[in-house]
């Protein structure tokens, strides 16, 4: 008897136990004694911010949008670095689909896969550059989201480096200078790999 008695009390402390996975709860409103102003609910820590504050300081830089219309105005500064960082983010994350200058000939193209938009067309000639930045934030048609791959700020400077393609495609001579002439006669040639042969002309 005296066994079966240290047994189910051995059993009932064994419920009471309280892992750190399972800490003890307080009401938002309710009081405790741990605290010496008797409040469960702590004060912020000086300096927190609240969880999209942030975002809501600043929403055409973080959506692409300002009054609920896509941006015509790049929402941070625009130098030669960003382009240059632009260009690099581009052909990672873009030159597959979109390709080197932005026709639509990536490689997923040559294997067969779907044609992405021509960033070369009028309509997207004529598209804010907010626009660009929306769709690789949340993604359009056969295109995924890229918004937990490339940083905002990255994606702000693909934005600006498909906009330097497209006028680097659609630029009438006779509009330069002589000087820019000059500059685009000297200046080297930006191009990719060249693409692999498709198979009927790797079979010749």
């Amino acid at each position: 008897m005296r066994y079966a008695f240290l047994i189910v009390g051995g059993l009932t402390l064994l419920g009471c136990r309280q892992d750190m996975h399972d800490p003890p709860r307080y009401r938002l409103d309710a009081g405790t004694d741990f605290f010496g102003d008797r409040r469960a609910a702590r004060p912020a820590i000086k300096g927190t911010v609240a969880r999209n504050m942030v975002k809501s300081a600043n929403p055409a830089f973080w959506t692409g949008k300002a009054d609920g219309k896509e941006v015509e105005q790049l929402p941070v500064p625009f130098n030669r670095e960003m382009l240059e960082r632009g260009r690099d983010r581009y052909n990672i994350y873009c030159t597959p689909c979109h390709g080197y200058t932005g026709y639509g000939d990536g490689m997923i193209v040559t294997r067969g896969l779907k044609t992405p938009p021509s960033y070369h067309t009028e309509a997207l000639r004529d598209a804010p550059i907010g626009h660009f930045f929306v769709v690789i934030t949340n993604g359009s048609g056969a295109m995924a989201s890229y918004a937990a791959r490339i940083p905002a700020r990255d994606r702000w400077a693909i934005a600006a480096y498909v906009r330097a393609l497209q006028q680097s495609q659609n630029v009438k001579v006779a509009a330069l200078t002589a000087d820019e002439m000059r500059k685009v006669d000297a200046g080297p040639a930006i191009t990719g790999p060249p693409p692999p042969p498709r198979e009927k002309e790797a079979a010749k």
